[in-house]
């Protein structure tokens, strides 16, 4: 042990010759000045607020009071030091100052430059500090780590080289230890807090209502939907028992706790009891113990949209735009097969017009006289949509329709059946309509008469089935019923030859249904069109257009998803800057030089100088004010 540390002083006493520093040197060769040490310390803050309470730890545990602590940075530089002010005067005359470096480029071999150096903790004691001044101290360091094992600081303490004693730097290693868990913790919290808010942004966006409640049935979060469907401020069902909106909570607890998957029911609403909630209950689970419950609520109003959305088929082959090979390879196909009673199964991103080529199919074969029923299978609760798909006999349901109802396969009897987004459909519902496929016959819920079926199926999703296949979220026996004719819709960055033609038409048709002249859309724009992937694909474009048309030829920068726009922008700022940047001025010069460029590029439009600098327009008033830029 002793030959290894005497390995590190020879090999730092080296590195301090190497570095040109001078034997006879009395302080540190780098020193901030004031500005400097503002920002240092302002980079350190969270190192030095949480390294404060440690430190007096630290030093209440000394048996001698002649001894500083010292802090600094990964490069050495003083951030903090503490001791009795007479001590601490004493070595401030060797300028151990805030804003000193104590690395060994600056002042030769000592425990704090040297443990960084080293990365690990040392003891430096008289001669074996580099310069002479240095020859009647001890020091002790010990290198501080962030959590990826990365130096951020040093902890030291530093006295005369008589108090020398190995505890010393045992108590250095004690607090940089302490020093590093409370620096994970903060992190954590930070990590934690910042999940939290992002959490809470995505389940207050979402279309339904989310609530979270725990196993005693206590609320613990809700979204501004729930508010609003139970007419209560958040902040007053937070903590609220479940069962005074939920009655039989614990009956439902329960189930779930033996292994039950889902669980539906409605709701009336007491502050309207026409109001009806529909209920999708998920567990939470750790370990394979509920220890909470995620409660999806749908509003009647919506699934009322979602399961009459059966207006037939308007579409033919004619509507749908493009030369590509690859689309006309997709029509040719549906084409051949327009008349087949074999189940389609059409894949594609969304947006790439799935329900378009079904209701092409649909009008193009001999059923076209015959309705075209469509039914979306992720947006009506697990509840109803069995259903919705099958009907039920008169009396099955409280509330029901008196007599009874058809479901969606007798509705499309002779004709077709559209199951779009299939990919979402509960896992428990896929047996079912396996049997009804499989059987070519239907029996509504509450009765047993089975009803022969004549009916075209044709399914649609954006998802991977077979890797939903892998994941246990989709029957696999289902999958070979349902893709007999599988059909594959190439995305619009495949097809990009139909751009153009896509734009043209949607001019058209916007421009009529807004009572609008067709823009003239410039080149740089137009061009841009071109070169975008369009992650939404035709619906993206439409809604593209449908901008363009509103503000005649102009466009909302926050259209492309990928902010196209502002890398755009940027370059256009580096080329039209091109010699300012080859000039060294400051990086606050460079700064305003590319605002005032900004304001003109953009004709004074801020926001779109703010969008194409990258800052928000808040930040930019504040730049405009700080450089007194004229707009």
């Amino acid at each position: 042990m002793e030959e290894n540390r005497e390995v590190i002083i020879k090999n730092s006493h080296k590195r301090s010759e190497d570095y040109g520093v001078k034997r006879k040197t009395n302080y540190s060769n780098k020193i901030l000045n004031k500005e400097g040490i503002l920002h240092v310390l302002s980079k350190n803050k969270e190192l030095i607020e949480i390294s404060k309470g440690y430190i007096n730890m630290v030093y209440s545990s000394l048996n001698e009071d002649d001894f500083i602590i010292v802090l600094t940075d990964n490069d050495g530089c003083i951030l903090h030091i503490q001791g009795k002010e007479d001590i601490v005067e004493g070595f401030i005359k060797m300028n151990f100052i805030i804003g000193a470096y104590m690395n060994e480029k600056s002042i030769g071999t000592n425990a704090m430059g040297t443990a960084i150096s080293e990365n690990k903790p040392v003891q430096i004691t008289a001669k074996e500090h580099f310069i002479d001044a240095f020859h009647n101290l001890t020091c002790s360091a010990a290198p501080i780590h962030d959590s990826s094992g990365k130096i951020i600081g040093t902890l030291n303490l530093t006295g005369k080289c008589e108090k020398k004693h190995p505890h010393t730097l045992g108590l250095v290693i004690f607090g940089v230890k302490a020093i590093e868990n409370e620096l994970d913790k903060s992190k954590a919290n930070i990590i934690l807090k910042e999940t939290y808010n992002y959490m809470e942004s995505v389940i207050d966006n979402v279309s339904k209502g989310i609530m979270i409640v725990d196993t005693k049935g206590k609320i613990k979060n809700v979204n501004t939907l729930v508010s609003r469907i139970f007419n209560k401020e958040k902040e007053s069902l937070i903590n609220e028992d479940i069962d005074h909106i939920i009655p039989g909570w614990y009956n439902i607890l329960e189930m779930f706790e033996k292994d039950k998957l889902s669980y539906s029911k409605e709701i009336k609403v007491k502050h309207n009891s026409s109001y009806k909630v529909f209920l999708d209950f998920k567990p939470i689970k750790t370990k394979d113990r509920v220890i909470g419950m995620v409660i999806i609520m749908t509003e009647q109003k919506e699934i009322n949209i979602n399961i009459q959305k059966n207006t037939g088929a308007f579409y033919n082959f004619e509507d749908i735009i493009g030369e590509s090979d690859a689309l006309i390879n997709v029509i040719t196909n549906c084409k051949i097969i327009s008349n087949s009673p074999s189940t389609v199964l059409i894949t594609g991103e969304s947006g790439t017009g799935k329900e378009v080529l079904a209701q092409a199919m649909h009008n193009y074969s001999h059923r076209k006289n015959n309705k075209f029923v469509a039914i979306n299978c992720g947006a009506i609760p697990e509840n109803i949509i069995e259903s919705e798909l099958f009907g039920y006999e008169d009396g099955t349901f409280t509330g029901g329709r008196k007599g009874g109802k058809q479901g969606k396969f007798e509705l499309a009897s002779e004709g077709t059946l559209f199951l779009d987004e299939i990919g979402e459909m509960p896992l428990e519902m896929q047996v079912n309509l396996l049997r009804v496929l499989q059987g070519g016959r239907v029996t509504r819920l509450g009765g047993n008469k089975e009803i022969p079926l004549d009916v075209r199926v044709i399914a649609a999703t954006n998802k991977d089935l077979k890797e939903e296949i892998k994941k246990g979220k989709f029957r696999e026996d289902l999958y070979y019923r349902l893709s007999v004719i599988p059909i594959k819709i190439p995305p619009l960055r495949e097809r990009k030859g139909d751009v153009e033609r896509l734009i043209n038409y949607f001019l058209r048709i916007k421009a009529f249904k807004l009572s609008k002249a067709i823009p003239h859309i410039n080149k740089s724009l137009y061009e841009r069109f071109f070169t975008y992937n369009w992650p939404g694909n035709i619906r993206q474009l439409e809604n593209c257009i449908e901008n363009i048309v509103n503000l005649d030829g102009e466009i909302s920068f926050n259209i492309f998803e990928d902010n196209i726009e502002s890398r755009s922008n940027i370059q256009e700022l580096k080329q039209e800057n091109c010699e300012e940047f080859n000039n060294i001025c400051t990086l606050e010069e460079m700064e305003k030089i590319m605002i005032i460029k900004a304001i003109r590029i953009f004709k004074g439009n801020m926001t779109k100088v703010a969008k194409g600098l990258g800052i928000s327009r808040n930040t930019l008033y504040l730049k405009v004010k700080k450089f007194k830029v004229k707009v």
